[in-house]
């Protein structure tokens, strides 16, 4: 069954966060532990969470 144009560009926004994520990562190594800890604390509290999507993509909301 073929997909929805919602359904693509749903999925090519995962590919995005995806490449926000990998571009994080590879500036971690260059942040004090301080930044890091600032940065993983306001990831942490971010809204919506990964975990907020995956409940409504399960229909768990």
């Amino acid at each position: 069954m073929p997909l929805s144009g919602e359904a693509i560009r749903t999925m090519n926004y995962v590919d995005d966060i995806s490449v926000t994520l990998r571009r994080i990562l590879a500036v971690l190594p260059s942040l004090t532990e301080d930044e890091r800890q600032r940065v993983a604390d306001h990831i942490r509290h971010a809204e919506p969470s990964i975990d907020t999507v995956l409940a409504a993509v399960s229909g768990k909301k």
